[in-house]
């Protein structure tokens, strides 16, 4: 199932709105054959795992399947997948996760009500994170949002002068820029605008097309300021401020630049209703993926807000050791560790001299 999910993997970002999804066949403990869903309206990963097999020679009717998500059981862009894998003789199937599609779930009692032995939940919660993005989709208006930070080890963002280029080395930078790939926005907070005067674009050869720039601020910039965004990427760059910013002579002007300016109602107890310009960007804009960058106060409100779905933390080996510098996250004051946010570890690897953790929401009933 581990390899299944690594294949998955693969389709991620193109498949969307859809899961990626991965599958493998099985004979004598060896896959022998896999698939994947490589992209939205093609063939699912179950049958491209049957036609790896007969490509190879191979029946299928003599191996097990794995397969991350229950086969899909209704007829869309593509026939069910549950009719392919019963129709290939396959005599047993183990599912990682049900399909939260009310349309296409019920794949794996069709399988079972003609003699498939079916199993359930293995490696349920590697599956359910490889799904989290169409769970999103499926239950909110809204696009499955990242968050990215950078630290150093005693979770600094940047120095007390707010110098941070760079906390991180070129290979975690790298990587960066390939999850931008993968996203239709990047957002960051009128601080890291004027501290860093980002540009938030792909710095990739491969990339046709960067994300929009997305700056959630309640004081708008002038427009005769020296910004990349302003200067070199207005028509891309979209500024969330307040309704009464919205309406300001600073917003007329950044929109004669070029620039979106969209006025978000005020969240309860204070700041912006940040999950209201989501939906916009996906509903306007067609952004399935949103990155946010911070800083620490922003990111903050994406994770009080149930907002942030995964968190990627590239810690680099490097101690700063100044109480006044730049914090990972800024903006409460819990009196006791009771009050403190929890989350819940995803994984970890390395990212050249760096760790990259990713965490998730911690789930209610944990």
């Amino acid at each position: 199932m581990r390899h299944a999910a690594t294949l998955a993997r693969r389709g991620r970002g193109n498949t969307a709105p859809n899961p990626c999804v991965g599958a493998v066949l099985v004979r004598d403990d060896q896959v022998v054959a896999e698939g994947w869903h490589q992209q939205f309206g093609g063939p699912h990963a179950e049958p491209n795992c049957l036609a790896d097999a007969r490509s190879k020679g191979i029946n299928p009717a003599d191996c097990v399947m794995f397969v991350t998500l229950e086969p899909c059981n209704h007829q869309g862009k593509t026939p069910p997948c549950s009719h392919a894998v019963h129709k290939a003789g396959i005599k047993e199937i183990f599912i990682g996760t049900l399909d939260p599609n009310p349309q296409a779930e019920g794949g794996a009692q069709y399988l079972r009500d003609r003699g498939v032995t079916v199993h359930e939940g293995i490696e349920e919660q590697l599956c359910l994170d490889l799904t989290a993005d169409f769970r999103t989709w499926q239950f909110t208006a809204r696009p499955y949002v990242f968050l990215k930070m950078a630290s150093t080890l005693d979770g600094k963002i940047a120095t007390r002068t707010g110098h941070s280029k760079w906390i991180t080395c070129e290979e975690s930078r790298a990587d960066v820029h390939r999850l931008r790939m993968l996203c239709g926005a990047v957002i960051v907070g009128g601080g890291t605008l004027r501290a860093d005067n980002p540009r938030l674009n792909v710095r990739r050869a491969e990339s046709e097309v960067d994300p929009l720039a997305i700056v959630v601020t309640s004081n708008l910039p002038d427009a005769e300021e020296d910004y990349f965004l302003l200067r070199q990427r207005a028509l891309q760059t979209i500024f969330w401020t307040t309704e009464q910013a919205a309406a300001s002579a600073k917003a007329k002007a950044l929109t004669d630049l070029g620039c979106r300016i969209w006025g978000l109602p005020a969240a309860t107890g204070g700041g912006l209703e940040l999950g209201h310009g989501l939906e916009r960007l996906r509903s306007e804009c067609g952004v399935w993926y949103a990155l946010c960058e911070g800083g620490g106060t922003l990111a903050l409100r994406f994770i009080e807000a149930g907002l942030m779905d995964e968190f990627r933390l590239y810690v680099a080996p490097r101690i700063v050791g100044d109480a006044q510098a730049k914090n990972l996250f800024s903006g409460r004051a819990p009196e006791t560790m009771d009050q403190a946010l929890n989350l819940r570890f995803a994984g970890s690897r390395t990212s050249g001299v760096d760790t990259l953790l990713t965490y998730r929401p911690k789930d209610k009933d944990d």
